[in-house]
């Protein structure tokens, strides 16, 4: 196992948003969309510092009231063209001057409300435990990528190579999509301007109802709709 001090965790959060206007503080089932990614890293066995990276004062506000520290970021550093490696390269430099300097860094988008905390602690142990440069959470694709198509001159063009149109999904290869939820790194690898495509990355599992990424107003109809389901299904 990795010998480490330090494992952070950051949780980016811009106040601006194209598909759901202010979309981390819009209210799922009673709360900020927020404060289930804070929420659940506060319970983390292995993070010893949770931070908030954003450029919102209601956001702000927010993180604090449940409980972790806030770090500001510049407008600069705030639209949707902005990698998110600047955003924590920024955050890093902030904490440097405080004194804090992380063996690890663990990212956890707020769009990701029912991402909890034994998933955070089970992807850091992988990440502790075997050979790697990153781990990141994936779940298994629902539509084979085999049967995906782009148009090409008004006509359809598979997407990949190999084309299966007679093989039924259960017939082909399993295929895995980043799922959002948790990107484990050390602050060297991100410095070095690695990434999960470029070096040794291992796949933390989570089921498809773990996965959901609130990216539109139809993602949060249907988180609403499964907490709902899981309530009534507890009664």
């Amino acid at each position: 196992m990795r010998m480490v001090k330090n494992i952070l965790g950051i949780i980016p959060a811009r106040g601006g948003s194209k598909g759901v206007p202010r979309k981390n503080v819009r209210f799922l089932n009673g709360k900020p969309l927020i404060f289930y990614t804070i929420s659940e890293a506060l319970k983390s066995r292995f993070l010893n510092k949770v931070v908030v990276s954003t450029d919102s004062a209601v956001i702000g506000r927010l993180a604090k009231r449940y409980g972790a520290k806030v770090i500001e970021r510049s407008r600069e550093l705030a639209g949707d063209d902005i990698p998110t490696s600047y955003v924590v390269l920024d955050a890093l430099s902030k904490l440097e001057k405080e004194n804090y300097e992380p063996d690890i860094i663990v990212l956890l988008q707020p769009t990701s409300p029912f991402r909890k905390a034994h998933h955070i602690d089970e992807a850091i142990r992988l990440f502790l435990t075997r050979r790697c440069d990153f781990v990141v959470s994936v779940c298994e694709t629902k539509k084979p990528p085999y049967w995906c198509f782009t148009i090409e001159e008004d006509h359809l063009k598979p997407v990949l190579e190999h084309y299966y149109p007679e093989k039924r999904r259960q017939d082909l290869p399993k295929t895995y999509l980043l799922n959002g939820a948790i990107f484990i790194y050390t602050p060297d690898k991100l410095k070095d301007g690695l990434n999960y495509y470029n070096s040794i990355t291992l796949p933390y599992l989570m089921r498809l109802e773990e996965s959901i990424d609130i990216d539109d107003k139809l993602d949060f109809i249907f988180a609403e709709a499964l907490v709902r389901s899981s309530k009534d299904e507890r009664s």
